[in-house]
């Protein structure tokens, strides 16, 4: 699946992971969507596009986590596919990015009480315990949600 849900005291965490931080992001967001819904059941009808600025992964993850959760608190607004471009593969080539960007588009649905599951109320993605690291050829992070 690209994620798993991560048990933490009085929170709820996900680890993702992927072959590159790209995929990483993703995953990441699809666990997060799984958090609040089953994600199987949301229809990829409107597309939604997020631009973002960071100068560490850190940063932009976090952001990233959090504008998405704000597009669902706001707009009512669940994604179930992401596309999306980054220069997250140049993070590895010191001296030549000194900020990092992503462009996505989230494919999903209005939430609609009667066919989606309610889950979790995710208020926030946090930095606390952040991790991104390497393992058997995955990229991974684990990341914390406040709910």
């Amino acid at each position: 699946m690209g994620f798993e849900i991560i048990d933490v005291s009085g929170d709820v965490g996900i680890r993702a992971e992927g072959n590159d931080l790209e995929e990483v992001f993703k995953n990441a967001a699809r666990g997060l969507y799984s958090l609040i819904t089953d994600i199987d059941k949301v229809r990829p009808l409107i597309s939604r596009r997020i631009e973002l600025k960071a100068t560490e992964p850190d940063n932009l993850i976090v952001s990233f986590l959090n504008e998405l959760i704000f597009i669902f608190d706001a707009y009512g607004f669940i994604g179930s596919r992401i596309d999306m471009e980054s220069n997250l593969k140049d993070i590895f080539h010191p001296g030549q990015v000194k900020e990092l960007w992503l462009k996505a588009d989230i494919r999903g649905e209005d939430f609609d009480p009667v066919r989606h599951e309610r889950r979790l109320l995710v208020k926030a993605a946090t930095y606390h315990n952040l991790r991104f690291y390497k393992e058997n050829d995955l990229w991974k992070v684990n990341i914390i949600f406040d709910i």
